[in-house]
């Protein structure tokens, strides 16, 4: 019995890694953790029932603990809810799929006590990659990518000596806006940029995915996941999404990840590597699908990708700001307080507007978090 927790269950990764459990007996929620949907997590809690669980404010836990009084379940809240879901002794796997910057305290101290990263929180790496890789690398601790591209740059890289890559492909859909002019995304609306092509996804993420941030975040994870120069990470618009990504090696060698747009093969994967376990769903018919194509990105038309470029680049506090001038930008968005268009503009602002600390540590990473987003409320009023 494999015993994991999750961070982030309520949320779209959350809920398809709870698909997995279902139809896995031998793997054992103890713990989970969200945000403030406490009537999904009484459902959760009633079917897998975990030992702890945890809500982001003190108000959701107190409604959830009337919701489960006839229950032994322990409801902690805050971020100390969140370490303690993090840290439980029982637990192996930590499955970090909550959205936003408070993921880094959990993931660091569930690394320090030993437990293996299940990584779906794209920030803890783009804002504190030089805190986190060289703290697993120190307790041994494994991280296992959960995002579908970096899990297929995994699976590409096993077995191989990673001292002979030559290039990392990373592969983009494009999004719901792909081909579209400048004077086009103008007019684009929030339910525009939420209608993905391919994927199933939270809304920050789809958003992310329409103005390619996503793609650049992908970019800074990348980096730090499996320690090769920015110069080697190559993004590649394929718009069928079939080709999750690939790493060239230095004969000219490329090896590929290829599956359907699915998040629940990479997650199952995290969850039982190095094993492989059978799993429902649809499968690539080659004959149906005929043809994959691929285009160069548009990075003048979809800047956002540029901008994460030079973000990590001068690296240090500066992906902080490019992670949370998106976050705020992307909210704004969302409330139809800017337009599509004004994301990448508030992203560079910001940039411009912040003095780089070189080496942050995890108080600065948030510190220059908290300023990002009192940058752009000033800037929007």
């Amino acid at each position: 019995m494999k015993k994991i927790a999750i961070l982030g269950s309520t949320g779209s990764i959350g809920t398809q890694t709870l698909e997995i459990v279902r139809n896995n007996p031998d793997l054992k929620v103890v713990a989970m953790a969200a945000g403030t949907n406490v009537a999904l997590m009484e459902e959760q809690i009633r079917e897998f029932k975990p030992k702890k669980v945890a809500m982001w404010s003190e108000q959701a836990a107190n409604d959830l603990r009337t919701r489960i009084t006839d229950l032994n379940v322990e409801v902690a809240y805050g971020m100390d809810g969140l370490l303690e879901v993090s840290t439980m002794e029982e637990m192996e796997v930590l499955v970090t799929a909550i959205v936003g910057m408070i993921g880094i305290r959990p993931t660091i101290a569930a690394i320090e006590h030993g437990k293996t990263i299940a990584l779906a929180n794209k920030e803890t790496l783009v804002t504190a990659g030089h805190i986190i890789m060289p703290l697993a690398a120190k307790h041994k601790v494994p991280i296992l990518p959960v995002d579908s591209e970096h899990s297929a740059i995994f699976q590409s890289m096993n077995g191989e000596n990673k001292e002979r890559v030559s290039k990392i492909i990373l592969t983009a859909s494009g999004g719901p806006f792909r081909g579209r002019s400048r004077e086009e995304l103008e007019t684009m609306t929030v339910e525009d940029a939420l209608k993905h092509p391919n994927w199933s996804m939270g809304k920050k993420v789809t958003i992310d995915s329409a103005s390619l941030v996503n793609k650049g975040l992908e970019v800074m994870e990348a980096k730090w996941l499996f320690d090769v120069p920015l110069e080697k990470i190559q993004v590649v618009i394929h718009p069928q999404s079939i080709i999750h990504s690939a790493v060239e090696y230095v004969d000219g060698g490329i090896m590929a990840q290829l599956g359907t747009p699915d998040m629940k093969l990479p997650i199952q994967y995290a969850l039982f590597y190095p094993d492989r376990r059978p799993m429902d769903g649809k499968r690539v018919d080659f004959f149906a699908l005929k043809q994959l194509t691929f285009e160069e990105p548009d990075t003048k038309t979809f800047r956002g990708l540029q901008l994460a470029y030079e973000a990590a680049k001068t690296g240090g506090s500066l992906p902080t700001v490019f992670n949370a001038a998106n976050e705020k930008a992307v909210a704004l968005l969302l409330q139809k307080k800017i337009r599509f268009l004004q994301i990448p503009e508030l992203i560079e602002q910001s940039m411009e507007h912040h003095k780089v600390i070189t080496n942050p540590s995890v108080d600065e990473i948030l510190q220059a978090e908290a300023e990002t987003y009192e940058y752009i409320e000033q800037v929007m009023n």
